[in-house]
């Protein structure tokens, strides 16, 4: 049977991102630049379920076979965005020419205090939203992120920078007390970031066409949004070579007021907008998708950052409740 993306372990392992991070800090960026083609080489040989995944994608993207070099050249861009994880958690953005898009509509909106959703996907590096510091060192940015599922990653960020993991709302918990969580992280007007790109079994998604062919897409994050009435912000953190990244914002909707007798089709047409969106900065880019496994069938799937969102709308409706109570229970 084929294992689904959460069952695959994490890539190199706790022992490699150590080495990694060893060589980062002391050898500096050049020198761990360096280490990237024999990671490269170890995926290529050693990691059938990615290699695979890869050749497939690229095929769709690219429309044409892929090369063994298209597929060494994709694995090479997801191990230098990991890489830079290390420079970049830990604040070190003079080392990147990082161009942006769109920031001064969402710093308006921060200088404003508006608590935002900001949902991005396993393309490019979702990481480069750091750069929002440099501008706002008093944002905070509050990551869902699934603790459980990215241990070995969690320790090193851990390590890097301890802010970030108190910032972490960790997705393993349940729907409830996530969207609590969320809930007071908006009224205070930080900015809350999601990945939601991934659905895993059991959760609420919808098919759409991309690249060619039908994917399922979550609707959890959308319908939480809904319930939540608070804005969506876009983020693509685009990996161009080098140093280099482009950094998009996009306004993608204004505080969501959807009947519930209407969410499932609305929610829908939201996700097919967001769908869209992420296939145009696909082909913008296409070596930055980093779902190493069949994203059109949801097997032989590959890790990274991911979020576990089960049922977020109903968990939404149930925690906007709780959160009136808890509300209730303070005022008296």
């Amino acid at each position: 049977m084929s294992e689904h993306w959460k069952q695959r372990p994490e890539g190199g392992g706790a022992f490699a991102l150590w080495v990694i991070r060893s060589i980062a800090r002391h050898g500096g960026r050049p020198l761990a630049r360096a280490c990237l083609y024999p990671i490269t080489l170890y995926f290529l040989i050693v990691r059938g379920p990615e290699r695979r995944a890869s050749r497939a994608y690229l095929a769709r993207v690219l429309d044409r076979m892929p090369t063994l070099w298209d597929v060494a050249r994709h694995i090479h861009t997801f191990a230098a965005t990991i890489l830079d994880r290390v420079f970049l958690l830990s604040g070190q953005l003079s080392r990147f020419d990082i161009q942006t898009v769109g920031l001064p509509a969402l710093a308006a909106r921060v200088d404003r205090g508006e608590g935002l959703l900001v949902f991005g996907s396993h393309h490019g590096s979702f990481d480069a939203l750091r750069v929002l510091a440099l501008t706002r060192p008093a944002l905070r940015v509050r990551i869902v992120l699934d603790v459980a599922h990215n241990q070995a990653i969690t320790r090193l960020l851990d390590a890097i920078n301890p802010q970030l993991s108190r910032d972490v709302i960790d997705a393993g918990r349940d729907g409830v007390s996530i969207v609590l969580a969320i809930q007071e992280a908006l009224a205070r007007g930080e900015l809350v970031a999601l990945l939601v790109d991934r659905a895993e079994p059991g959760d609420a998604s919808v098919p759409l066409p991309f690249l060619g062919a039908q994917a399922a897409f979550p609707t959890g994050p959308w319908s939480l949004a809904a319930t939540l009435k608070v804005p969506i912000v876009l983020a693509f953190g685009l990996y161009r070579g080098g140093n280099r990244y482009e950094l998009v914002f996009e306004e993608f909707c204004e505080r969501l007021d959807i009947a519930r007798q209407h969410r499932r089709e609305q929610v829908a047409a939201l996700v097919r907008a967001y769908a869209a969106r992420l296939q145009h900065h696909v082909h913008r880019a296409p070596y930055n998708w980093f779902n190493f496994y069949d994203f059109w069938q949801g097997d032989d799937a590959a890790d990274d950052t991911g979020t576990s969102l089960t049922h977020l709308g109903d968990a939404a409706d149930a925690g906007t409740a709780a959160g009136e109570r808890r509300g209730l229970r303070r005022a008296g």
